[in-house]
């Protein structure tokens, strides 16, 4: 497994340190007037999704993980499993909710997602930034309240449930921020 320097440590690289297999978030090189530089870091646990600071003195080395990225074309939910093709084997790959993290409630059928693989482990899908979803539930807008800003929960055609202004009405595809779950604007 290649080591790089905490020195060339990038957001999106994903690192084998001894507690796990983490992905770099956010990075930080501190050169404090006094003592030796530092890099702090902010990554994700791979494998459970959480979220944890961790300092590197400059210069020492770590693992970083070769992962494989792949473009599948997501089918159906069978259960807790969620099926996934490969679009030029068409091979079919079960991948589990806890995988999947917030992208599950995002996902329609058909939809093409980068799914990470790990010594041939899932460890995340990832989506598009934002995505085209159908308004299946909410309430009837006010006349006269279109104005406002105001906003109502709407029910997605997945299940998520998100705020969107007033004139949102059922059947109107909305475009959400799959990294934040807000409503961006009307389709």
């Amino acid at each position: 497994m290649p080591q790089i320097s905490v020195n060339d440590l990038k957001n999106g690289l994903t690192l084998e340190l001894e507690n796990g297999l983490f992905q770099v978030i956010e990075f930080q090189h501190v050169k404090p007037g006094k003592g030796g530089a530092f890099v702090r870091t902010k990554i994700r646990n791979a494998r459970t999704g959480a979220v944890i600071d961790k300092t590197f003195n400059a210069g020492i080395k770590v693992e970083q993980a070769i992962v494989d990225r792949q473009d599948m074309q997501y089918l159906y939910a069978d259960g807790d499993d969620y099926v996934f093709m490969n679009t030029s084997t068409y091979d079919q790959l079960n991948v589990e909710r806890t995988a999947l993290g917030d992208a599950a409630d995002f996902l329609v059928e058909q939809m093409i997602a980068q799914v990470a693989m790990y010594q041939g482990e899932i460890i995340g899908v990832e989506i598009p930034a934002s995505v085209e979803l159908e308004v299946s539930v909410t309430e009837p807008g006010l006349q006269g309240d279109r104005s406002s800003g105001g906003t109502k929960p709407a029910t997605l055609e997945t299940g998520k449930e998100i705020k969107v202004p007033l004139f949102v009405n059922i059947g109107d595809r909305v475009k959400v921020d799959t990294r934040t779950g807000e409503y961006m604007a009307r389709a």
